[in-house]
């Protein structure tokens, strides 16, 4: 082929492009900005409507109700984070010998993980933030609770503060300051978890818990 030839083919796909007008500026995305009690009252039917628990309670009695929940559940025994955030509260809280057994081993995953995987009923968690429009919860896993809490047990309780329910996902990244402190392994949890097969015959449990159950501490 030769030049001339070449460059009259590549001239006729040019002239064959479509044309695109520029927008003249650009267009504002409305973003939800609810009061505390319609963002509460939309996180929990989007977590609901995926066959979530959340109950919402006074911050002071997040553990009764988390008392409460696991002897409902006939749980035997809640795995915590001993060096964890929500610690503290709950040793405070766990005098009942009716009550579960707490169950807590500081040594690396590896030296448990079949205790965790096959002798543990229901663990526990606190969530780094939320998002009322689409009822996620942002987990933030480290050294004291890692990933395998959330993701082994069968029954899996979040408790989540009310001052870190945040309308969106851009809302979340901009207060909790991501781009200044950027984690290694955020997670957003929507609901237990499930999964469907080629005829979409849907299963709860199949990755993860087959129970999500969210205490939501706000002042009323």
């Amino acid at each position: 082929m030769t030049d001339k030839a070449r460059d009259a083919i590549l001239q006729r796909l040019r002239n064959r492009q479509p044309g695109f007008d520029t927008p003249s500026q650009r267009v504002a995305i409305e973003t939800p900005s609810w009061p505390m009690e319609a963002r509460i009252a939309q996180f929990k039917s989007m977590l609901e409507s995926v066959r979530a628990e959340v109950h919402v309670v006074e911050p002071e009695n997040w553990t009764d109700c988390l008392k409460t929940l696991v002897a409902e559940k006939q749980i035997n025994n809640l795995l915590y984070a001993k060096q964890g955030p929500l610690a503290e509260a709950i040793e405070a809280a766990w005098g009942d010998t009716l009550l579960p057994e707490l169950v807590c081993d500081e040594r690396p995953v590896d030296e448990w993980k079949e205790e965790i995987f096959f002798q543990t009923d229901a663990a526990v968690t606190s969530a780094r933030a939320a998002i009322a429009e689409t009822g996620s919860l942002v987990l933030w896993p480290d050294a004291f609770e890692p990933r395998t809490w959330s993701l082994v047990p069968p029954v899996h309780f979040v408790i989540v503060d009310g001052e870190k329910l945040y309308n969106t996902f851009a809302e979340v990244v901009e207060a909790e300051q991501w781009a200044r402190q950027m984690p290694t392994n955020a997670l957003l949890v929507s609901g237990p978890s499930k999964s469907a097969d080629i005829q979409q015959t849907l299963a709860y449990g199949v990755h993860g818990p087959t129970e999500l159950i969210v205490i939501l501490k706000a002042s009323s």
